[in-house]
């Protein structure tokens, strides 16, 4: 087992252990290839602790993530557990916030890699997923719709659907979606 393998294993739920795993890949970030792989491999057992630095890491170094669109865009849709799929669903909606805030375009998605994010936040919104990763979901899609404008009716129309059978968290923050969509018109 690698030294980042090892590392990744003994990272733990607790704050100080996912942000000494992102501290450790910030200071090496020779190894981020094989990091990002790893967040992206199903059949590894870790890949949801990755996924977790990665979020943290995001916080910090958010740009150092555009070099990794095409991955992040391509793969996302391919995991399956939900402790990978909502730090992961957080940081799509940071680089997506940056990529239409601001004017340095800082990062900066192709429109294929905007087609795939599109996709997997519909996916993520519509399908069995936990109410955190539906947040950002809904969040991302709204920011998208911004540029896509068939998307808007369409979150509308599914958060408008949707509203009755979910959380008081998922509620809130459809109010809020549905406001800012409303107000835009």
């Amino acid at each position: 087992m690698s030294e980042l393998a090892a590392i990744i294993a003994q990272t733990t739920g607790y704050k100080n252990s996912r942000q000494a795993t992102a501290n450790y890949m910030m200071a090496h970030t020779e190894l981020m290839d094989d990091f990002m792989q790893i967040c992206f491999e199903n059949k590894n057992p870790d890949h949801y602790k990755a996924c977790w630095a990665l979020e943290l890491i995001a916080y910090e170094k958010l740009n150092c993530f555009q070099e990794y669109l095409n991955l992040i865009c391509s793969k996302s849709k391919t995991l399956t557990f939900e402790s990978a799929i909502r730090p992961l669903s957080k940081v799509i909606f940071l680089l997506l916030e940056t990529h239409y805030k601001t004017s340095k375009n800082e990062i900066h998605f192709t429109e294929t890699q905007r087609q795939e994010l599109i996709e997997i936040n519909f996916d993520w919104l519509i399908t069995d997923t936990k109410v955190a990763s539906k947040v950002y979901a809904m969040r991302s899609l709204q920011l998208l719709g911004k540029e896509y404008h068939w998307i808007h009716p369409e979150l509308q129309t599914i958060l408008t659907k949707d509203f009755s059978n979910h959380t008081a968290a998922y509620k809130a923050v459809s109010k809020h979606i549905l406001k800012k969509i409303n107000h835009q018109k």
